[in-house]
């Protein structure tokens, strides 16, 4: 029993990023007032027929595409029926045995080791309405959000550890934002994950029954349930403990941190799935599809390589930037305009300009510094003109007004002070005004150059040229 090792699949529900619903004009508006965007269609109400939105199909099939799936030539919507106040209909429309893609995958690496998790099916269905249920035990039912399309991504059970479930989270949503199909903003509901766990012998078949985890959230949730119920399947197998054991439906308790029981799960059978009547099949055309597999962009995790390989930047730097396309084309864009190293445009764009956009809350596409002009703004350090000191008070004042670096520079006189006539009296002046320092120099300790440094640069307001500073510094100090 102990050498029975973790065998979990992972579900993933995502909203796509289309502005009507999957089969009515009704908007996807999110924090709209509640019950506002919805119609007879998306209500299910009688004599109400669907029409499948195509943008939706679109993005179903570009997602196939960057999962490495095959695209069906004919496909068919069913309907899967089942109670619960948040499906107006009773029934949702989805994919049952017909999906519109299939038969993918996607590598990881984990702790140095790569892994491959096999992607069964990505298919389209419609999302369901939200219930919110209140202290006086009543509940509120929310149907804005009945009928946006919904993509379920499904893999293999080929994950063996919350940890590889975490990085196959990570990348996915890389993906989604890359190839523009959703925000993923798990926070909003737009990415949900439903992880299905148990214990395995792989040499004899021999495995605990399946407890599937409802509504995931978060990465950090997924995480730490699946962890919590592997070890729950494990003691419950090493204790004896066989009531616990039976294929079920639980929820995270985000407070105790446990999985608790919601019910007995359901099979496929309960669902009572039949082809959906108002539906004809869908049959992608063979040259949309090849333009929609054309069009998918450079995806993370390739583009990461090419940064380390191209831009010889730092794994770390690659990283971050490749977590917004926008973000990533915003570098490469300044790298192209730039005539120093990129290294020193990583540092900028994920440093100081980020900073400035987190601070005032705007995207980079919205950014008021433009690619031009921080690659103008670094070449002004460049060749001297400037210090980096000043420079980030420059940025400040092109992210403020939107001036070229070489307007605040020129009307405000931030030219670096390089004639060394100028730099004469004022370094004379720090080294009369510190004699502690100055014999810390001459004693040989090197650090006490960087607070004369200092000194100067702050009596220049910054414009003194540094490394002239400390080469004068030095000569005159013997």
């Amino acid at each position: 029993m102990m050498a029975m090792e973790p065998m979990i699949g992972l579900e993933v529900h995502v909203q796509l990023n289309t502005d009507s619903k999957m089969f009515c004009a009704c908007s996807t508006q999110f924090g709209a007032e509640p019950n506002s965007n919805v119609c007879p269609t998306c209500l299910g109400l009688p004599g109400s027929l669907p029409v499948p939105n195509r943008r939706a199909v679109e993005y179903v099939i570009r997602t196939g595409a960057a999962l490495n799936c095959s695209t069906a030539e004919r496909c068919r919507f069913a309907r899967k029926n089942y109670f619960y106040p948040d499906l107006t209909k009773n029934y949702q429309i989805s994919q049952h045995d017909e999906p519109l893609t299939f038969d993918g995958s996607l590598d990881l690496s984990v702790d140095g080791e790569q892994k491959r998790i096999r992607i069964r099916r990505a298919h389209l269905e419609e999302d369901t309405g939200k219930n919110t249920h209140l202290p006086s035990g009543s509940t509120l039912v929310e149907y804005n959000r009945g009928g946006i399309p919904l993509m379920e991504i499904v893999t293999e059970p080929d994950f063996t550890t919350a940890e590889q479930c975490r990085e196959y989270l990570v990348q996915l949503r890389l993906i989604l934002r890359c190839i523009g199909v959703s925000t993923a903003n798990m926070e909003e509901g737009a990415m949900r994950a439903e992880p299905t766990v148990n214990l395995n012998d792989r040499d004899t078949g021999e495995a605990t029954p399946k407890a599937e985890i409802k509504n995931l959230n978060s990465i950090r949730a997924v995480y730490e349930a699946v962890k919590y119920e592997i070890e729950r399947q494990r003691k419950a197998v090493t204790e004896g403990r066989e009531e616990e054991l039976f294929q079920q439906t639980r929820r995270w308790d985000e407070n105790k941190s446990i999985t608790a029981l919601m019910r007995r799960k359901e099979s496929a059978d309960d669902y009572m799935y039949f082809t959906e009547p108002d539906l004809v099949p869908l049959e992608p055309d063979p040259e949309w599809v090849e333009g929609i597999y054309a069009s998918c962009p450079e995806l993370p995790a390739d583009r990461s390589l090419r940064f380390l390989e191209q831009y010889d930047i730092p794994e770390y730097d690659a990283d971050v930037l490749i977590e917004s396309r926008e973000l990533a084309d915003f570098f490469e864009a300044t790298c192209e305009r730039f005539t120093g190293a990129a290294k020193t445009v990583s540092n900028w764009v994920m440093g100081d300009l980020m900073g400035l956009l987190n601070e005032a809350d705007v995207s980079i596409e919205d950014s008021p510094v433009s690619c031009e002009g921080l690659a103008d703004l670094l070449e002004l350090i460049e060749e001297d003109v400037i210090s980096g000191k000043i420079a980030k008070d420059v940025l400040e004042k092109m992210f403020a007004t939107g001036r070229t670096p070489r307007e605040i520079v020129e009307e405000e006189g931030l030219e670096q002070i390089s004639d060394t006539g100028a730099l004469e009296g004022v370094i004379d002046e720090v080294i009369a005004e510190n004699p502690g320092p100055v014999e810390d120099v001459r004693g040989g300790k090197d650090k006490a150059i960087g607070f004369l440094v200092g000194q100067v640069m702050q009596k220049t307001q910054g414009q003194a040229n540094p490394q002239m500073v400390n080469e004068m510094l030095r000569e005159r100090l013997g």
